[in-house]
Formats: C-alpha cells, structure tokens, sequence
C-alpha cells in the first residue's frame, strides 16, 4: 500500500494520543498472572498490542472489550501444558512472553512473521536458560521454544541496556526461587519495575540495577485498575512536527512523562527546539502536558545516556537534523540495526532519497543541514516507525512523499492520518 503526503502550513491546537503500547504489554500479561479481572483503561489500538492480547487469549485467559478500556481476567498465571503462539510483528510480546512463561509447567512455540523471524532472540535466552529456563532459538531468532520448569534468582549484568531484556528477567525472577538481580550499563525505560512495585512486587531499584525477589504469593493478589497514559512514542512524531512546519503551536495533553522515555525532549532542547512540559499527576506513572512551538534548530550532539532514553525517537531526531544549521551527530544507537528494520540504514536511505546529507555510521549517522528536502517515493521496509517518518518528511518537503508499505503503521498507529489532518487544518 502507497500513501502520499504532503506539506503543511502548521501543526496547531491540542491532541490526546492513543495510550502508551509498553505499558498495555506488561499491564496485560500481569493482568493474566493475578487472579480476578484487571481493568486497563485507555487501553491503546494497534496489531502490537493485539499480538500480546491474542497470545494471553491463545494460553485460554479471557479478554474483553469494555467502555474505553479491556478487561483481562487472570487466573494466577495458570498456563496450559502446550500452546503455539503467533506474536505476529511483536518483539516485544515475543521476548516478554518468554520471560513470564519460563517458570510455567508446559510446552510454548513463540513465532511471527517475516520480520520477527529476523530478530534477535539469544539476548533474551541466554539469561533466562542461566536461571534454569529450557529456551531455544532457531540460531539466535524466533521460533522460540520455552518449556517452563523450576527456577533460580541470578545475577545479570547486561551489555546493551534493553527494557524488554530486563522485562523478560524480571517477570522470570517473580517465579524464581532466590533474588534476581539486573544491572544495566545505562538506564533504560522503567514501566515494569514502576507496575512491579504498584502491585506489591518484592523489588528495589536503583539507577541501573533492579533487584526482584521470588514471590509465589504474587499471583494469588486480585486485579487491578490502571489509567494508561498517552504514548510518548506517538506524541514524539507530533512534537517533532511542530518544531518543523511553519508556525506551529501545539499542545499534547495527558501524555507520559516517564523520564526514562522523554530524552527526545532533551534532544530537541538542546537543538535550540522551544518544547516545555509541566506534569499534572503522578501515580503509577508520570503525566501531564507537552507544548511545541516551531523555532530555528542547531546541531547537536545526540549520544550516551540519552540514547537509551530516546531510542524509538532517534529516527525524528535525524528528520529535526535535516533542518537544523549546522551538523547533528548520533552515536551509541547501534540498537537501532536489529528493530523491525534496519532503521540506521532504512531512515538514512530514505532521507538522502529526498535530498538530505547524510553520512551512516556503525552506530549513527553524521547530519549536516538545513537542507530542503524534495519530493519522491520512499520505502518503509516493513517498519512502523520508518512509515511514520517518511510521512512527516512529507509534510515539510517541496513535493509530495510516497510511502510504500504503508500499511505496516496498523502496528502501532491506526489512527495517525485522523490525528495529522485534524491538527494541520486547525
């Protein structure tokens, strides 16, 4: 599928986005280890999200739609002796899945699709088989095989921070006999840890380690009632695009603002971006407002701890780039070559399509800018984000930009075109 878009005058008025997808994942599968029906309210729409729904429907756990929310009704994490679960084009279902079915009785075959069949997965078996887990991989990627037994706590010491790795861990270290202990070499997003303890998890967190202690008594507690926040991931496209086009003005209500997920804020303030937020509440997770005013960019430097914090946004940092004066460095986002793409390679590709300058690194790209960026056809490669990107790109170009594979953005933002044309016509 080919969608076209093209340049906008402004990005103005205010938006709710959909709710934040790491948090509907993990707030699903702890849903389905309590006992009772846990209420995920703003719970968001997307094939991510779905895939972690269909897997917990395929392990026989029962999940409804309700108003404006989804009900799951757990029963203590009990699991059937065999299931094979398709977690379609989510990496993240697929890797916490593991974790939270390595301590249960039975036989589970995790798959996907096409890309997923491409991704990585030793990272996330390698630590579960050292607490016990019997998990193979077909040479390091999915299928994946999980047959659950007894467990011990262990101490892991990861080389790249990830969430989902950590995630993964943790959910194992629940059901494991001991303490499990993660440290990472920098923080990365804390959804997990924050839900963990808000339930009454045995756990301790520091600034780059987490510590989980085994809690059979966890999943007899009763459900739950969670408000999700907004995506920060969703707004980050809407934020980048009012410091681009025009005179924008805008403003993005009831948004996360988990720290560990805002660097792109920080990005885009130290390119001379006008982006202020003030929070409004602060429960399970921090939320509040996100204002954007367009103003002139600079380059920057975009690297070490602050990649971690803005690693799904780092392709918006590279589209700010293209219009910013003078050159924009991004490095330690090595990550970024094993997502649904190549997204280094993909985003770098796609915008030297349109006219900017750009230098790939092993782990970054080297921008020089301002550089007006013309029209053309783009490739999205299967990847959400990178379809997202090129719409954008669109909206600031001198022609109008194609993307192919457009139909990849179901994944995570159905609803994105809605949104774009409601907030450019305001």
């Amino acid at each position: 599928m080919e969608r076209a878009f093209g340049a906008i005058d402004a990005i103005s008025g205010s938006i709710e986005v959909p709710g934040d997808k790491a948090i509907a994942h993990r707030a699903l599968i702890l849903g389905a280890m309590m006992m009772g029906t846990s209420n995920l309210h703003g719970f968001p729409k997307g094939k991510a999200v779905g895939s972690t729904r269909h897997c917990l429907a395929t392990l026989g756990f029962d999940i409804r739609d309700g108003d404006n929310l989804v009900e799951v009704v757990g029963a203590g994490w009990q699991t059937p002796d065999f299931a094979t679960l398709d977690a379609g084009n989510s990496a993240t279902s697929m890797r916490l899945l593991c974790g939270a079915l390595a301590g249960r009785p039975g036989r589970f075959e995790l798959t996907g699709d096409q890309y997923l069949l491409r991704r990585p997965m030793e990272r996330v078996a390698e630590p579960l088989r050292k607490m016990g887990g019997k998990v193979s991989t077909s040479d390091g990627r999915p299928p994946v095989i999980v047959e659950g037994g007894p467990l011990a706590g262990a101490d892991h010491d990861l080389e790249i921070a990830s969430a989902q790795v950590k995630t993964a861990i943790l959910f194992c270290g629940l059901q494991a006999d001991g303490i499990t202990r993660v440290k990472e070499p920098t923080r990365s997003r804390d959804h997990t840890e924050r839900l963990l303890r808000w339930l009454g998890a045995r756990i301790t967190t520091g600034t780059r380690e987490v510590t989980v202690e085994g809690d059979p008594l966890f999943f007899e507690k009763s459900g739950f009632s969670l408000e999700i926040p907004g995506d920060f991931s969703s707004a980050a496209f809407f934020i980048t695009a009012a410091c681009l086009v025009g005179k924008s003005d805008l403003e993005i209500r009831g948004v996360g603002l988990n720290p560990t997920r805002t660097g792109l804020l920080d990005a885009l303030r130290e390119m001379g971006a006008s982006v202020e937020y003030q929070l409004t509440a602060e429960d399970v997770e921090p939320l509040g407002v996100v204002s954007v005013r367009t103003s002139p960019l600079h380059g920057a430097e975009i690297a070490g701890d602050l990649i971690p914090r803005s690693i799904d946004e780092v392709p918006l940092v590279a589209l700010a780039a293209t219009q910013a004066e003078g050159q924009t460095v991004i490095k330690d986002a090595a990550e970024l070559r094993v997502k649904e793409s190549d997204r280094l390679d993909v985003m770098a590709k796609g915008l030297i399509a349109l006219g900017a300058r750009i230098d790939t690194q092993p782990d970054g790209l080297v921008i020089e800018g301002p550089t007006k960026l013309h029209g053309g056809l783009v490739n999205a490669a299967g990847d959400h984000r990178m379809a997202l990107l090129f719409a954008l790109a669109g909206c600031i170009a001198s022609e109008p930009v194609t993307v192919s594979g457009w139909e990849c953005v179901s994944v995570s933002y159905p609803d994105f075109e809605t949104d774009l044309e409601r907030l450019a016509a305001s």
